[in-house]
């Protein structure tokens, strides 16, 4: 199949949009949020129009037809990431999905539970979705918390990972693709270490999932975290995939509606995986949502949009390399790369020119970009630097919006006297 990015962009209406000052919008902030294809809020706007009603339980017709479509939802998921649908939890978010396996962890029992002398080990990449849970969780527990550092190339310093991930510890938490350095990470080398030691891997895929085949079976993860608004589909929903023997021996996040088996007064049993972890009512269009959005990543292929996403990354890098003044914060290579560049610029007559006055004057030419720490504040401190610009890509994404960023670059650089 030739991936042809004309014919997708026709299909997010948002791209066609002019800005008040008349500037044709050039999204390059795809890692924040990516933007929705017509065929996702048609999905969810025909849920609301015709089929809208509470899931599971109901026997009338539109309890039917909704339940129908949000287990639907599930299935679908599930057979994108190669998955057992009983091991597919929808969450609101990755941050909730992670909070979920930090918070479980801390309440199980022998042999997952977290507890006082037990090791927790992350990476000095994690966004902080993946960082602050498990810094409450240590100081909960008393468990001791260890990190992976950087090297100077945006990867992670893997030449202590035998003492960082030592005999003690019971959880390794680890980003797939970063999310301010777009680094991929060896999962691999990671994982056959982590499972040395009888820890359990948990894997926060965000910036992953909207652009590669995702197969959890291969990751040798034991929990994977992701978002739907990243991925093409809406806000306010996100999904965790655990190994059901895990998520079986774990206690439930939250109490309430449908994530019981039976109730009394004394005491309560819990429904089998996945509901055990869904209480209450859980987020039915945006399920829909997010199944329309995987039925129009399948529909691209996996493969092709990693395939298109890799050469724009180089086409990136390469034309970002000649804006004089900017440096590249991660790796500056394509190999082993997500497609998120983060970058800081000077100019001769000013020094350092801050990020936020990057992105304003960007935002005047029509360009959206992400500026700040990107919830990954320990990042920006290792490499010495308050803040940077960052350019994410998405499917849609061509090389004519580079060139409006490098173009805008130097426009930006005139504005402030370089």
């Amino acid at each position: 199949m030739t991936y042809d990015v004309d014919l997708v962009r026709k299909d997010f209406p948002i791209l066609e949009r002019r800005l008040p000052n008349g500037k044709p919008l050039v999204y390059l902030d795809s890692a924040a949020s990516s933007q929705k294809p017509r065929q996702v809020v048609e999905a969810m706007t025909e849920y609301y129009e015709r089929h809208h009603a509470n899931v599971h339980r109901g026997v009338h017709t539109l309890a039917e037809e909704a339940t129908a479509m949000y287990e639907g939802a599930r299935d679908k998921v599930a057979e994108f990431i190669n998955a057992d649908r009983r091991e597919v939890i929808f969450t609101k978010n990755s941050s909730e999905a992670l909070n979920l396996v930090s918070n479980v962890l801390a309440w199980a029992g022998d042999p997952y539970g977290i507890s006082r002398g037990d090791r927790i080990a992350i990476t000095q990449m994690e966004h902080h979705s993946n960082l602050v849970p498990w810094q409450l969780t240590a100081r909960r527990t008393g468990a001791e918390l260890a990190w992976l550092g950087l090297t100077d190339e945006g990867r992670l310093d893997l030449s202590n990972l035998d003492q960082v991930i030592d005999e003690r510890t019971k959880v390794v938490a680890v980003v797939h693709v970063s999310n301010i350095l777009g680094t991929l990470n060896p999962l691999e080398v990671i994982a056959r270490r982590a499972h040395e030691v009888g820890a359990v891997l948990v894997v926060d895929a965000s910036q992953s999932a909207p652009h590669m085949p995702l197969d959890v079976r291969e990751l040798g993860a034991d929990f994977v975290a992701f978002t739907g608004h990243k991925m093409l589909g809406p806000t306010g929903i996100g999904v965790l995939w655990g190994r059901a023997e895990l998520l079986d021996e774990c206690p439930p996040f939250l109490g309430g509606g449908e994530m019981v088996a039976t109730v009394s007064m004394e005491s309560t049993t819990y429904a089998p995986i996945p509901h055990k972890y869904e209480a209450g009512t859980p987020p039915i269009a945006e399920a829909v949502g997010l199944s329309a959005a995987v039925d129009y990543l399948n529909a691209l292929g996996m493969e092709n949009v990693a395939a298109y996403e890799h050469e724009l990354i180089e086409y990136a890098l390469g034309r970002l390399k000649q804006v004089e003044g900017l440096t590249i914060i991660g790796p500056d290579t394509a190999k082993d790369r997500g497609a998120a560049i983060s970058f800081t610029l000077s100019s001769p007559a000013l020094g350092d020119i801050h990020p936020h006055d990057v992105g304003q004057v960007l935002d005047e030419q029509g360009i959206a970009v992400r500026v700040g720490q990107h919830c990954a504040r320990p990042v920006c401190v290792r490499y010495g630097v308050p803040a940077t610009t960052r350019a994410s890509f998405s499917v849609y994404t061509t090389k004519a919006d580079v060139d409006a960023l490098v173009e805008g670059l130097e426009h930006v650089k005139r504005f402030f006297g370089a």
